[in-house]
């Protein structure tokens, strides 16, 4: 059985993925998951977490916000890390800017999970049709929602609303999705 192993840099990520991927993955696909206490600790171990993997047939995916940082500097410095561990074939994928940046690209989805309305006719606007190039879309995420969404629980909410057809309007949920596919076909 091939088992996919999500190295996440925090809980939200984890909890939106529990949403997204039952709607992806082939039922024989085993999913893991390793939660880190942000970036920090995930790049600190890193390594040592992909050395000391024990269980065959299992295909990895990196997943971090971009924060402020330079998204190939930071893409390039997990591969690094990866590769030093053995799994150069892992799958390295960066939020743009943060994780709220795929709800903000599918105000549909956040409608539905926080049971709000009037939500999805904003996805016109001009910040929400290319929501990975805001600077703070958690704060964005927040104003908008009035405060509703909180970063764990919103992300359980929102996940499986998430449209995982391509439609998003944030280019990197999308590559996400369309590397995962990639690597449960393989």
């Amino acid at each position: 059985m091939t088992t996919l192993v999500f190295l996440l840099e925090e809980p939200s990520a984890k909890a939106m993925l529990e949403g997204v991927l039952p709607r992806i993955l082939p039922p024989d696909i085993d999913v893991r998951y390793m939660v880190f206490e942000g970036k920090q600790d995930l790049h600190k171990q890193i390594v040592r977490r992909l050395q000391h993997w024990q269980m065959p047939e299992s295909r990895f995916v990196v997943m971090q916000d971009q924060d402020s940082g330079d998204c190939r500097a930071l893409r390039a410095a997990l591969q690094r890390l990866c590769t030093d561990a053995g799994r150069s074939d892992a799958l390295i994928r960066i939020a743009c800017h943060e994780l709220e940046s795929f709800y903000l690209g599918d105000l549909s989805a956040v409608e539905q999970g926080l049971g709000l309305t009037g939500l999805a006719r904003q996805q016109g606007r001009r910040k929400f049709r290319a929501p990975d190039a805001l600077g703070n879309p958690s704060e964005e995420l927040k104003n908008l929602t009035s405060n509703r969404y909180q970063k764990v629980g919103g992300s359980r909410a929102i996940g499986p609303f998430l449209q995982v057809d391509g439609s998003s309007r944030s280019h990197s949920f999308n590559t996400l999705i369309a590397g995962v596919r990639r690597l449960a076909a393989v």
